[in-house]
């Protein structure tokens, strides 16, 4: 075989796609890129979740809480599974490798001992991380723990070391006080006390205090007694006497009314 002989396999390649090449093509014209509009321009390019201007499906979806970015994720083993696996192997002390090898983890995993079954055996038991209940009861079958968490051993000896680490931190609380030793303090001299000789003080004189004159009070001069007027008796009101009221007597219908005669006076002649 030559190096011109080499060809790709059946259907390994495609040819590019060929646009703005006439008519004829199917891809001319347009080049593929339809009418007018941002998508037919040159530099378009999508914005990320961009759906055509409807709402997007990430603002359509509520969001809650956050994101812890210092968690610390663990893959969870019971003390059942420990029992198995110590059962299995016949080993009294679980690491991290032995656990691999059996399949139960990967290296990357962080591991925490939950407290879900028993341990009957006396294990010896490494990991990132124990819970309070998975720690007493390995404890309680005479095992050890042994907690790796960020590069440092911690070894618990049936709580020794708990109880060790509680005296220290107790004997830092508890300051031993010393007692003070008091100084001999020097003799005093006595403090002569000077003797003030008080000068007397002469009174100042009483000033009396004038009594007010009263004045007295001018009399008032009586004023002479008017005599009262005699009283006039007042003089009796004469009644005034009845006017006799004049009896007309109604006139016979047999005397005619004779009419007054009435005299004209003649206007004087002019002389």
């Amino acid at each position: 075989m030559k190096l011109h002989e080499l060809k790709p396999a059946a259907n390994a390649t495609k040819s590019s796609k060929r646009i703005g090449r006439g008519q004829g093509s199917g891809k001319g014209g347009t080049s593929t890129k339809g009418h007018k509009g941002a998508q037919s321009r040159s530099g378009y390019s999508r914005k990320i979740g961009f759906e055509g201007g409807q709402m997007p499906i990430y603002r359509l979806l509520p969001k809650r809480g956050f994101k812890n970015i210092n968690r610390i994720e663990y893959s969870p083993i019971n003390l059942s599974t420990l029992q198995i696996l110590a059962d299995k192997t016949q080993q009294t002390e679980i690491t991290l490798e032995l656990m691999k090898a059996n399949g139960l983890i990967s290296m990357k995993d962080k591991i925490k001992i939950l407290g879900n079954g028993e341990v009957t055996s006396k294990l010896t038991v490494t990991a990132h991380a124990f819970s309070k209940t998975a720690k007493t009861a390995i404890e309680n079958a005479g095992g050890k723990c042994v907690a790796l968490m960020n590069g440092k051993v911690e070894k618990s000896d049936g709580g020794t070391a708990a109880a060790e680490r509680g005296e220290k931190e107790k004997g830092k609380k508890e300051k031993v006080v010393e007692p003070k030793v008091e100084e001999p303090k020097a003799e005093e001299k006595p403090v002569i006390e000077e003797v003030k000789v008080e000068e007397p003080k002469i009174e100042e004189a009483q000033v009396v205090e004038e009594e007010p004159v009263i004045e007295e009070a001018p009399v008032v001069e009586e004023v002479p007694v008017v005599e009262e007027a005699p009283v006039v008796e007042e003089t009796p009101v004469v009644e005034e006497t009845p006017v006799a009221e004049e009896i007309i007597e109604p006139l016979s219908p047999e005397v005619p009314l004779v009419a007054e005669e009435t005299i004209e006076e003649t206007p004087a002649e002019e002389n």
